[in-house]
């Protein structure tokens, strides 16, 4: 399951939520703070834990594949949110496709079949 160290948790949180359906399962504070230490999330059945970025754990994205019912709308609603576009929905062999970066660093490969 990934393990993604980023900037702005809680921000990230609401951008997978909002594009693709995520719930939210846990999350935990760093003591005497409101920074998210630990947090998880589930996607469809996977899960994705995360936490803060600090002086102690550099930034470390991942690059993420996930399969979606309606593509075109997914793509363009995260490009509205933020996310930059690597390429636009095309149909490809293994079905409708498309790349987006999430304004939080990490690279998704959507795929609606």
């Amino acid at each position: 399951m990934p393990y993604l160290i980023i900037e702005n948790v809680a921000d990230f949180i609401h951008f997978a939520v909002d594009i693709f359906g995520a719930e939210e399962l846990s999350k935990h504070l760093r003591e005497g703070t409101n920074e998210i230490m630990h947090a998880e999330i589930k996607i469809g059945t996977s899960i994705i834990m995360m936490g803060q970025a600090s002086d102690q754990w550099g930034v470390s994205n991942a690059g993420l594949f996930i399969y979606v019912n309606n593509i075109d709308a997914m793509y363009n609603e995260a490009l509205a949110k933020g996310a930059t576009a690597i390429y636009p929905p095309d149909d490809k062999d293994y079905g409708r496709s498309a790349g987006i970066v999430d304004p939080f660093g990490n690279t998704w490969w959507l795929t609606q079949v």
